[in-house]
This record gives structure tokens, sequence and C-alpha cells, in this order.
């Protein structure tokens, strides 16, 4: 039976994780940036490559592989654009950032939902959990990957055009981000290249920046 949309606050018992659920950055892991029972996040808009990069990443470094707008869709059983028409754009923000909330995993790539960033709760999880990506794309790359927006569950506001989106989100995403890969390319596969050497760059280099 699937979840009715009607229910705003998903409860999603047996998830949650208490915050020193993860072990420390201190510990031994394969690369510095990352520790062995930890994860990484990729943010960013719709289009930006998050999902494809997340399962490349997820399969050098053999963790899984999370898709936060897939967990969604499995809390409430119906695609990701009929959650959110069924419960309003508030509403659907609020029941994001309560699952995102909530997650606990590790060794995983996390891909999350382009409003993800919107959630104070959520974007603490993440960065509780391990480094988060920003993948930049430009406006126009974005614009022309997503088209009309129709059927991809884009939380945009009525009366917001997707450009209103764009600049709306792109200063979230630079906040909240440890590292930045621009995506415009379409080639993941530097993509991953570029992020897995800064995910790989030495000890002393983390240090530094650490005490910048």
């Amino acid at each position: 039976m699937s979840r009715s949309t009607n229910d705003p606050q998903p409860d999603a018992p047996g998830l949650r994780a208490t915050p020193d659920a993860c072990d420390t950055p201190e510990a031994e892991g394969v690369l510095p940036r990352l520790w062995p029972q930890g994860s990484i996040s990729l943010i960013g808009m719709a289009g930006a490559g998050k999902s494809t990069l997340g399962r490349l990443l997820a399969e050098k470094l053999a963790w899984a592989h999370v898709d936060t707008d897939k967990l969604i869709e499995s809390y409430y059983g119906l695609p990701l654009q009929d959650v959110l028409d069924g419960l309003g754009l508030q509403k659907f923000l609020e029941a994001e950032n309560t699952l995102v909330a909530m997650l606990n995993v590790r060794r995983a790539v996390i891909s999350t939902g382009g409003s993800v960033v919107y959630g104070r709760e959520a974007m603490e999880r993440l960065h509780l959990l391990g480094p988060v990506v920003h993948l930049d794309i430009s406006m126009a790359g974005f614009l022309k990957r997503v088209g009309d927006g129709s059927n991809r569950g884009l939380a945009i506001a009525p009366g917001r055009t997707r450009e209103d989106l764009y600049l709306e989100r792109q200063p979230l995403y630079q906040a909240a981000a440890d590292f930045t890969v621009n995506t415009d390319s379409n080639d993941q596969h530097a993509s991953l290249e570029r992020l897995y050497a800064w995910l790989a760059a030495d000890a002393e280099a983390v240090a530094q920046e650490g005490q910048e």
C-alpha cells in the first residue's frame, strides 16, 4: 500500500542515528579526506550529474550509492513528482529535510535532490557524515538539461522561473560545499577524476587547509 502524501512529517522508523554514529576523520582511511565509516555527499542543481557521478564514484570507492530522491520515492511509494504534487512545495521540503536528516549510512556516496540545500537539519547531517561536494553547472547548462522541468520533481514555487531558482540556490550550494566540481562539459569521467584527485590529496595539504 502506498504511503499517503497527506502525512507531511515522515517518521521513517529505524533510520535515525545518533550524532556520533560515524567514526572520526582521524581514523585510518584509504583517502585523506574520507574515513572508513563515513560518507560523501553530492549537492547541486538538477541536471548537474549528481546521480550519474555518484554511481561512478561509489563504484570507484567500492561503496554503496544512495539517491535521496529515490529514498523519498520509496518512502511514499510514489514517483517524486507525485509526492511533490501531493504534499505541496513546503511540506515536500519538510519531508525531504526530515528524511535526509535521519540518514544513517556508512561507506556511501549520497546523491541528493537539488532542494536538499534548503533543509538546515539535512545539511547538518550530511556534513556530519563526511565531505559535501557541489557539482556546479552554468545556468545555460541547467536550462538545457532540465528542459521545462516537467515530471522531474523540481521543487520550484508557483510564479518562479527556472532562472530564478538557479540564482536563488547557487549561493546556498557555494556556502555549503567543501569542494566544487564544474560539470558543464558533461564528461562525467573527467569530473570523477577531478573529484577523486581532491579526495586523494595528501594529508599535509588537508592539514594546511584546516589551518586557513
